[in-house]
This record gives structure tokens, sequence and C-alpha cells, in this order.
């Protein structure tokens, strides 16, 4: 077997403030493999629920009238490639990737895997964590798509603990315009999470999906949409309090 050859080494946050972790581009002969330390992230011949979490987001929006996207995460390109090839031919895409060192990848040596996605001048590159992005905006996307760990209770640093959190849930419900879909890569279920997004006020479904086609590892998709009008509480029936007054019954004089 043609072993791994490792391209380049960066630093990134670690899961405490006193650690770093290493991610690693690797090659072996056309195949190519992102890796935190020892768990690889992404590999080049599986990307397919990368692609579904594109493709299935913007099925979710057909219905409005622009495609406004944001993108969590540039990872190999291959969901910012599926978002092009499925979106309108007027979509905009916001990608925001935090390590420039993707950025420098997916501009050199593992740019022709997705066909060059940030070539497209209907893609805008923010080097900066999501987070950030997100914080600042009100009902600017019609989708925002996060693939930035392996879930949200795997993640790659510590500082993405707020988004996946009930407060951070609620800025990104914020971000979007009513119909807008929040949608959600991860390695494993996780019921708990669903449940955090329904209290954001989510109407969430849950997708399986392949890493390759038919074949490879099931991943799980949070479709998460923002309901078009409020959603409703039966209001409560007021009890109205019943006094009962004695009668006094007293002897005539």
């Amino acid at each position: 077997m043609i072993p791994w050859t490792l391209i380049e080494t960066v630093a990134v946050p670690g899961q405490t403030a006193d650690q770093t972790a290493e991610l690693k581009l690797l090659q072996r002969d056309s195949e190519f493999s992102i890796q935190i330390g020892n768990e690889e992230l992404m590999n080049s011949r599986e990307h397919g629920s990368e692609d579904a979490l594109a493709e299935l987001s913007i099925a979710k929006i057909q219905n409005l009238p622009l495609q406004r996207l944001l993108i969590g995460g540039l990872g190999m390109g291959y969901t910012l490639a599926a978002a092009l090839k499925h979106g309108r031919s007027k979509v905009s895409v916001e990608v925001a990737e935090l390590l420039p060192a993707v950025v420098s990848w997916n501009q050199g040596p593992i740019g022709h895997l997705a066909g060059n996605p940030l070539n497209d001048s209907r893609v805008t590159l923010t080097t900066s964590d999501v987070t950030r992005v997100v914080k600042s905006k009100q009902q600017a996307y019609e989708a925002i798509l996060l693939d930035i760990d392996n879930g949200p209770a795997a993640l790659t640093t510590s500082s993405n603990r707020w988004l996946y959190s009930l407060n951070g849930l609620k800025v990104l419900f914020a971000a979007l315009v009513p119909g807008g879909i929040l949608s959600i890569w991860s390695a494993g279920a996780d019921p708990n999470f669903t449940i955090e997004l329904e209290k954001a006020g989510f109407v969430v479904e849950v997708k399986r999906v392949k890493s390759r086609g038919n074949k490879g590892s099931t991943h799980f998709i949070w479709l998460a949409q923002r309901p078009l009008k409020a959603l409703a509480r039966t209001p409560r029936t007021p009890v109205k309090k019943v006094i009962t007054r004695k009668s006094r019954i007293g002897k005539k004089k």
C-alpha cells in the first residue's frame, strides 16, 4: 500500500486553553486526508455527506425569493461546490473559514478536488470564526450550513461549544430569515441536541446520509428550519374564581 505523505501541519486551538492540536493535510497517490491529531476529519474519497449538506439545505429554501448562504467551514470545498451546483444562478455564498491554512490548501494542492469553487464569482470568503459572523447578522441568510466539527458533542476546538448552546442557537435563529434553514453536519446522532434546537424555536428534521453514495459511514444532518410565522402557542384558559357567599338566615323579630 502506498504510504501517506504529510504535506503540511498547522496548529489550531485545542480542547482546553493550554493545549493546541495539530491539523494535518496528507496525500496518498490521488487521495487526500485532513486530520486533527490522529482523527480523520475528511477524506477526498468520501464526501457524499458533505455534498448532501448543501443539496438538502437548498431543497428546503426553493420557495424563498433569495438564496443567500453562509457556510461555516471550508473543508475540502465539496459543500461549497454542491451549493453552487444546486443553487440558482444568482445564489450567493459566504464562506467563513477560521484557518488561513485551509484556505491556502483549497487554493493550492486540493483545489482541484471540488473544481476550485473558491474561484466562482458568487463566492465571498471570510477568514474568520463563523461565530463572529453570525453574531453581527439579523435575518441575513436563507441558509446557514455548519461543518466545523464532528458533531455538537465532538468539537475540534473548545471555542465552538457556545455555537451549539441554546444561546448560540438563538443567535443562529436570528441570523436566518423566516423560512430559512440551519443545517448541521455530524458524524453521530445526538437526540439531546435535537431538543435544544426545538427550544431555540426551530422545526427539526434529522437525515441519515452515507459518506460515499449508498456506501460508507453513516453521518447525520440536522435540518432546522425557522418557521415562516412564529409558532402558535395554545393560550391557557383563565380559571375564574367562583366566590360563594353564605346566606345569613336569621329569625324574624
